[in-house]
């Protein structure tokens, strides 16, 4: 191989690595730093507009980005509050609630820059869909960025 080709394969092997690397380094911190941890093994999430009941579904009275793909049980009357950590480069969207059973409630102050709180009062029995989504990488002017988006949803079941 010549010289200016096998530096031009190395540059562009070197390219690839880099570009392929975006968001793929697991984070420790719970969905709030600008790392990404991989999605669930599951398969697709349920339809927001029917998620089916899972025998999987436990009580919970908050969630976070670590619940992602979860599903959960609540009582008419329960309150369930949503916390995602994000960051002023990589922000969380408000969450959004797809079906009925829940009405919004009181969820205190957002302080810090990209996170995203809400809570919610389960009000009629119902199956719904709790979703968010947050850019994959950080979107800072002058550096390496992507298009892909980190999706968060947790299928609801009120009973």
């Amino acid at each position: 191989m010549r010289p200016a080709t096998h530096r031009t394969a190395l540059t562009l092997a070197a390219l690839t690595l880099l570009l392929a690397g975006c968001g793929t380094e697991a984070g420790s911190e719970g969905g709030g730093g600008d790392t990404v941890s991989p999605p669930p093994s599951s398969s697709l999430p349920p339809s927001p507009r029917s998620p089916s009941p899972s025998p999987d579904c436990t009580a919970a009275s908050e969630l976070d980005a670590a619940d992602s793909g979860s599903t959960v049980c609540l009582a008419v009357g329960d309150t369930i509050r949503v916390s995602l950590d994000g960051t002023k480069s990589r922000p969380w969207k408000p969450v959004t609630v797809d079906g009925s059973g829940l009405e919004p409630t009181n969820s205190g102050i957002v302080l810090l820059p990209g996170d995203a709180n809400s809570a919610y009062r389960a009000v009629s029995a119902g199956q719904l869909r709790l979703s968010s989504q947050r850019p994959l990488c950080a979107t800072e002017t002058g550096k390496v960025s992507c298009k892909g988006i980190q999706e968060w949803w947790v299928a609801v079941e009120v009973k």
